[in-house]
């Protein structure tokens, strides 16, 4: 049976739809895998958040307006707990309270606390620890957000390096900085790469104004979550 000219474009559009048809639906079907499998790799990671200080130990105290710097630390954990759970990404809280770690208030909490966030660490099996603090200097002129790491893993180094790569992009670093070699407690016990975020300097009054601000701690927390995940997808 012959078709005119008329039923000729139908058929020829019929099969030209069903053909765009089937690759849309292959590419739907492609970026859905890659979706499920990114999810997937998200999904095996573990993350470890220490919002530094806690309860009778504040940490510094802001140069003009004496806010807490374990409040500010607190409010930038857990923003940052959102943006891993957004990715999919398993999150263990050291604290989700003001209070510390210690227990009582008698004699040795501050060792205490540093053991009980230790443990919590190690028994979380975590792939990064990041542990958030702010720094104070006798001179006010020093600022700038810098992340510090164990000198004898390579891990823990290249952690830092990546984190800090994203803090000199902050609107508030007026230069950038390097990583830098920390012996602290929590990152010569750690079981995994583990960071000290030192956000920036409440001894600063132009930071300490930023820190205040819902705005740059939110900055702040997303700059520490992209520097970890390039990190954790490298």
């Amino acid at each position: 049976m012959k078709l005119n000219s008329v039923e000729k474009k139908w058929s020829y559009l019929s099969v030209f739809a069903c053909a765009l048809t089937a690759v849309l639906l292959g590419v739907w079907a492609t970026l859905n895998v890659a979706d499920a499998n990114a999810k997937t790799h998200y999904e095996s990671f573990v993350v470890v958040i220490d919002a530094g200080h806690g309860g009778i130990d504040a940490g510094v105290l802001g140069k003009t307006s004496k806010v807490k710097e374990s409040d500010l630390n607190l409010d930038i954990a857990k923003k940052l707990k959102t943006h891993f759970e957004k990715a999919g990404i398993k999150v263990v809280m050291t604290r989700t309270s003001y209070g510390g770690l210690y227990g009582t208030t008698a004699k040795g909490f501050k060792k205490r606390d540093m053991q009980n966030r230790i443990k919590i660490i190690n028994d979380a099996n975590a792939d990064v620890m990041i542990s958030l603090h702010l720094n104070f200097f006798s001179s006010s002129k020093t600022r700038g957000a810098t992340a510090f790491f164990n000198a004898d893993d390579k891990n823990s180094k290249a952690l830092a390096e990546s984190i800090q790569r994203f803090f000199n992009l902050s609107s508030g670093q007026t230069r950038d900085l390097s990583a830098l070699k920390g012996d602290y407690f929590l990152l010569n016990q750690a079981n995994c790469p583990a960071v000290i975020c030192e956000c920036g300097f409440l001894s600063n009054e132009e930071e300490e104004k930023l820190l205040l601000t819902e705005t740059y701690r939110q900055e702040l927390s997303e700059l520490i979550f992209k520097g970890a995940t390039a990190f954790l997808l490298s």
